[in-house]
């Protein structure tokens, strides 16, 4: 009697001191469509390490929807997969000017023939992905095959802010993404969902080698070579939509920044009839969407509200929707020491699930994706990789996306809160979704050292009849989306975590 008591007036005080969060369920924001990682540049050695086991626990944290004998969830259920379509600097070796771990292998030979047989790890991992559920997978592409290019590298090396490829080359690119797209399906079973051509175009680097495939390009560059990819694809009878821009910065969407005017205003130059050269409205499988990483926009934290509103005003005036398909931590990213050294700890999660939840619900993003799946003493890895070893390590960081990519399946659908409680980036932070299977799902994050009281409901009713299952993420061994004891929406939010509350 007396511990029932106890129980009671602790209840009662969690309560009292708890700030309600409600969810106004006559306030549907935008429908989720994925989250996701990419499979550059690790799976094309993880993929062929000779221990299966590894490769399959990789896969399993990543891409599982089952969970354990507890009922904890044994990965975190990505539904996008983004397969990195080589450009063929593997095949040049070192004449290739790339640093030989970002290298990547092409589908197609100099003679025009097409080798399948190529991207073999990726090939792996793409078909272990389908294999566990992943739905959707996006072919992106940091440059053209080298055989098109102007420099006959997958490197721009200093040319300067134009496409890295031949203007007699245009036709066969698109070509070559249809046969790709065609060629993964036919020999592999693998369906594309969705492609894209250019990655960050607008970057204010000139892409100097020895380093990594890529090549800037104009907004007309990219324009055309979505025009003509689309005129392809419909010739060969695909669905597969084609993506723009992957713009390297979020800054180069709404103005110029450290660039000329031919790489930046993506969202007008696309989006207005008035850019006669460059709109792309009306072409077909180009769907009415924006790509763009969040990188170094993330401080000061006050800046990283303000961009992602102001970005969430524009797209709403030209009627695009918008993806955040790509972000790592680079060193402006201060607060956790910026990128170098690997972090397995909440530090890193943390920081990262407050991007998220900015781009969610600040700049409506329908997809979010990490940068790498895996990778090495770095922070850009959801899981640390010990290549030489054929080893690997899960971190809180894998598990923080995994509050989100878990339990918010595609389609669902994210909702206004209401609160009288200020948003505090160093404290709670709430966002609310509903599948499309009826389940509501909650995300609060506790960024402070303290424990904090929390209440949340739907609406203005009773909540009494309605139970939560809670998953938290935190420092604490085995809190890796670790169920806790259903609640009826009051409860506790651990120092220094995340916790997901899925109705019942």
């Amino acid at each position: 009697m007396k511990q029932t008591l106890t129980l009671a007036l602790l209840t009662i005080a969690i309560a009292a001191q708890a700030q309600t969060y409600t969810i106004n369920p006559k306030s549907p924001q935008q429908t989720i469509e994925h989250f996701g990682a990419s499979d550059a540049w690790s799976m094309q050695n993880i993929g062929i390490w000779p221990e299966e086991k590894a490769q399959q626990q990789i896969a399993d944290w990543l891409f599982s929807m089952e969970n354990d004998a507890n009922g904890q969830p044994r990965g975190i259920g990505l539904s996008l997969w983004r397969f990195n379509l080589g450009a063929g600097s593997a095949e040049q070796g070192d004449s290739s000017y790339i640093n030989r771990d970002t290298r990547t292998e092409c589908f197609l030979r100099y003679d025009g023939t097409y080798d399948w047989t190529r991207q073999a790890g990726q090939v792996k991992f793409l078909k272990m992905a389908k294999q566990r559920g992943v739905p959707y997978v996006l072919a992106f592409l940091n440059s053209p095959p080298v055989y098109f290019t102007e420099n006959e590298l997958a490197t721009n090396t200093g040319r300067g802010g134009t496409l890295n490829l031949r203007y007699e080359c245009y036709d066969a690119f698109a070509q070559f993404m249809a046969e790709a797209v065609s060629g993964l399906e036919r020999e592999h079973g693998i369906h594309v969902d969705y492609i894209s051509p250019v990655n960050e175009p607008d970057g204010h680097w000139n892409w100097q080698g020895p380093k990594q495939e890529g090549s800037p390009a104009t907004n007309w560059e990219i324009s055309e070579v979505a025009r003509k990819t689309s005129d392809a694809f419909t010739k060969k009878g695909l669905k597969t939509q084609i993506m723009v821009n992957e713009s390297s910065d979020l800054r180069c969407l709404l103005g110029i920044y450290k660039t000329s005017w031919e790489r930046g205003n993506a969202i007008a130059s696309f989006w207005s009839k008035d850019s006669t050269r460059t709109y792309l409205g009306d072409t077909p499988l180009v769907p009415h969407l924006m790509l763009a990483h969040s990188y170094w926009t993330n401080t000061p934290v006050s800046y990283m509200k303000r961009i992602r509103q102001d970005l969430r005003r524009t797209l709403k005036k030209y009627g695009v929707k918008f993806w955040q398909s790509e972000i790592c931590i680079m060193s402006n990213d201060e607060e956790i020491g910026g990128g170098g050294g690997y972090d397995f700890t909440m530090k890193t999660a943390l920081y990262v699930a407050r991007v998220i939840h900015h781009d969610l619900c600040y700049a409506n993003a329908e997809s979010w994706s990490w940068w790498r799946a895996c990778g090495g003493n770095y922070k850009d890895g959801l899981i640390r990789v010990f290549d030489r070893r054929h080893e690997a390590r899960d971190s809180r960081l894998l598990w923080a996306l995994g509050n989100y990519s878990r339990f918010v399946r595609p389609g669902a659908v994210r909702y206004d809160i209401d609160t009288k409680q200020k948003e505090d980036p160093y404290g709670v932070m709430v966002s609310a979704y509903k599948n499309q299977d009826g389940s509501w799902v909650v995300v609060a994050i506790n960024y402070s050292q303290d424990s904090q009281p929390f209440s949340f409901t739907v609406g203005r009713d009773a909540v009494s009849a309605r139970k939560w299952q809670p998953y938290r993420t935190s420092d604490t061994d085995g809190e890796t989306l670790k169920p806790l004891t259903p609640c009826s929406g009051e409860t506790t939010l651990a120092p220094r975590s995340i916790t997901t509350f899925v109705s019942q």
